[in-house]
């Protein structure tokens, strides 16, 4: 994907034209990076960045993020046929709440499958698993489980993801503190041509008593704060274990080794990629079985980290690398 650049946006004696001749199919799966200044006493076009979003809207683009003295759009799709999709559902000791999912999750697409992936469960979530594939009644949806090599929800995610042989992929976590019905509004709206990325927000809609502690509620308030305003688009709820994007996005993510839930590896990959990034409200429940996974003190401090590498990745490198070192 290589990007268009465009300065001087001051001196263009039509900008709506000139970004018109640019709207072809040819650029459509490139990213415009749109330089703004405003010469306040030069003779020239009088800018700000809302003008310059309406621009684009006026010439059929779409707004993606600002970084510094830059805009970002890409040119707007219409919808998109029927794509083939993967509900990636990482599972580890959550054998009762396994059972009656497949029926849960509605079926859309041009295809779809489900993948469960377990590994290092202390109950019989594999078996409850190999029990419930069986329960599948729609012969179209395709349903396998595999066993991860490694712990860990990053390392079911991958695997999911690679296995995967759909054009859109989701996570679903198999707690089923998502409403499963919810699943196909991120199907809809990378479908739409509306996004290419789309992030869960449990932060909108009033939760379940206990579907999740105050601590943790704040915590999750302040990264979505802190991250938003690095990654110059919204991330009101970075931990939202529900997420889908293309795959053929996917396949140019790199490896984050710090991240051991994979939030953050869609989530940088989205951002250094200029993926359009769209948050969907969806209401969260309390979990009616098991524990949570997440140890607070230990991925508390594993949090930090990722907040310290993502001001490095997405601010202070570019301020002291080369762009070829970057």
């Amino acid at each position: 994907m290589k990007n268009i650049i465009i300065k001087n946006l001051d001196k263009i004696t039509d900008i709506q034209s000139y970004l018109e001749k640019l709207n072809t199919k040819k650029n459509l799966n490139k990213r415009f990076f749109i330089e703004y200044q405003n010469n306040l006493f030069k003779e020239s076009n009088w800018l700000d960045k809302n003008d310059i979003k309406n621009l684009l809207t006026l010439s059929g683009y779409q707004f993606i993020a600002i970084k510094k003295d830059w805009i970002i759009a890409r040119i707007k799709t219409v919808g998109l046929n029927k794509l083939s999709v993967s509900i990636v559902i990482p599972a580890r000791n959550e054998a009762r709440n396994i059972p009656g999912i497949i029926k849960s999750i509605p079926y859309f697409g041009k295809s779809q499958e489900i993948i469960f992936v377990e590994g290092g469960s202390k109950d019989d979530t594999w078996l409850k698993i190999q029990a419930e594939i069986k329960t599948n009644k729609i012969k179209a949806r395709k349903v396998i489980a595999l066993k991860q090599p490694d712990l860990g929800k990053a390392n079911a995610v991958r695997l999911g993801f690679r296995k995967s042989t759909a054009d859109i992929l989701i996570i679903y976590d198999a707690d089923r503190t998502v409403d499963p019905k919810d699943i196909i509004k991120f199907y809809n709206i990378l479908v739409s041509g509306e996004a290419e990325f789309a992030n869960g927000s449990r932060l909108v809609y009033p939760m379940e008593k206990d579907a999740m502690q105050m601590l943790n509620k704040i915590a999750n308030k302040i990264f979505g704060l802190f991250f938003t305003k690095v990654f110059g688009q919204i991330f009101k709820d970075t931990l939202c274990g529900t997420k889908a994007l293309f795959k053929k996005d996917y396949n140019t993510f790199k490896y984050f080794k710090d991240d051991p839930f994979g939030d953050f590896e869609l989530i940088f990959g989205a951002i250094q990629n200029n993926l359009k990034v769209i948050e969907i409200p969806i209401r969260y429940k309390e979990r009616i079985y098991g524990m949570t996974n997440i140890k607070r003190f230990h991925h508390g401090l594993l949090l930090f980290k990722i907040m310290l590498i993502a001001v490095w990745k997405f601010s202070l490198k570019k301020l002291f690398l080369p762009t070829e070192l970057r």
